[in-house]
């Protein structure tokens, strides 16, 4: 089975994702690795909970005028989460309007990928590309960074395979 979403990744990792689809156990493995989903389904609540995460680890940052679940997202081409920079001259200023947009799908998973998908969007508002730098912030957010994009890549991998969540 190749799976999309893990394309990028080394050829071990694929034998080992391969492994656990063929033994049934892909299910289980997620299962015991992640139990429950997060409480944090509604726009006000992921709002809160990434200015928790700006705060403590981005206080310099530009501000954050919005954060909200998308259905407009479409997981298959890659995209998880969106950011955008709007710049507007109102009057005689400039006013600046930063956004975070994350998958609906978010909505019902655990709360480590969640964190992923903030830390990421949230990265991008100092470091625009995927390089070494905008990783490295990543990792200084949540160390568990890369395990948990994996895990998460593992989990839409599951949605195809099963179409449902095992939560």
């Amino acid at each position: 089975m190749q799976s999309k979403y893990l394309a990028h990744y080394p050829n071990t990792i694929k034998e080992q994702v391969a492994k656990l689809i063929n033994e049934g156990r892909l299910s289980s493995h997620l299962k015991n690795k992640y139990p429950e989903v997060h409480n944090h389904t509604n726009d006000k609540a992921l709002y809160n909970y990434t200015m928790d995460f700006k705060n403590n680890h981005m206080r310099n940052s530009p501000p954050l005028s919005k954060v909200v679940y998308d259905g407009k997202i479409n997981v298959i081409s890659h995209a998880l989460g969106t950011h955008t920079f709007v710049s507007r001259v109102q009057g005689g200023k400039l006013k600046a309007k930063n956004e975070i947009r994350i998958a609906s799908i978010f909505k019902q998973m655990p709360e480590p990928f969640l964190r992923m998908i903030v830390v990421h969007e949230l990265a991008h508002f100092k470091v625009k590309g995927h390089d070494k730098a905008f990783y490295a912030l990543c990792t200084h957010i949540e160390p568990n960074y890369h395990q948990f994009e994996l895990d998460m890549r593992l989990y839409l991998t599951h949605i195809d395979l099963y179409g449902k969540l095992w939560i």
